[in-house]
């Protein structure tokens, strides 16, 4: 009896051993991938490049936005910072009168606004009236969902032609570009196509952290 007792127990624990174990921070994105959530920030700016700054820097494990304009592009191994189809999520948290965002499709450019790509608002106080999650000269909003010194969590999701931004999980923008849709003007390639992410350093003035930098390439 001791001995199949013996043989029951050490067949469970085979068992147990053997099963797959959940990665953490992975699920299934809504079209049915099991794609994972890849980090793109391990607490310093391996895998980032600057434009024109110094603009940004690490403060207690977060990237800190603070000085003149400048860019910080992702230029790391993770999908060879090429993403078409995606989701993309940050904790983000702006300091009042603060502007700054976050571009997607774009390229390494070292000066000025990058031209490739489209910016996803992050400004909940600053002048200017185009607020957090919208997308910008393209489909704005104006009202303000989230408070200066909170983190918030701002998602983007691009499948196709269709972005989808978010705000703790409320949707904000649902827009997909029209057929043969030309970049708006002063954005020259402002277009759907591929590319990387930046963070934006909007003015002197503007103080903004991001952490907690997520991707899940779609397919």
């Amino acid at each position: 009896m001791k001995k199949n007792i013996f043989f029951l127990a050490s067949i469970i624990l085979f068992a147990a051993c053997s099963s797959p174990k959940k990665i953490a921070g992975s699920n299934s994105s809504s079209n049915g991938s099991n794609s994972q959530w890849i980090s793109l920030f391990d607490g310093t700016l391996n895998g980032w490049k600057e434009s024109e700054g110094p603009s940004f820097s690490i403060d207690n494990g977060t990237i800190k936005v603070a000085g003149k304009r400048s860019h910080l592009y992702y230029d790391g191994p993770v999908n060879n910072h090429d993403f078409k189809n995606f989701e993309f999520k940050a904790q983000v948290m702006t300091k009042p009168g603060s502007n700054s965002g976050v571009y997607f499709h774009t390229a390494f450019q070292q000066k000025g606004f990058p031209d490739k790509g489209f910016e996803v608002q992050v400004n909940n106080s600053h002048t200017d009236w185009k607020r957090t999650a919208g997308l910008y000269d393209i489909k704005d909003t104006s009202a303000t969902f989230v408070k200066d010194d909170e983190w918030f969590e701002l998602y983007i999701k691009v499948e196709g032609k269709h972005v989808t931004t978010k705000i703790n999980g409320q949707t904000i923008i649902d827009w997909t570009e029209p057929e043969g849709a030309q970049a708006p003007k002063g954005h020259p390639a402002r277009l759907i196509s591929s590319g990387t992410f930046a963070f934006q350093a909007h003015d002197p003035k503007s103080v903004v952290y991001y952490k907690d930098i997520y991707v899940k390439p779609l397919p």
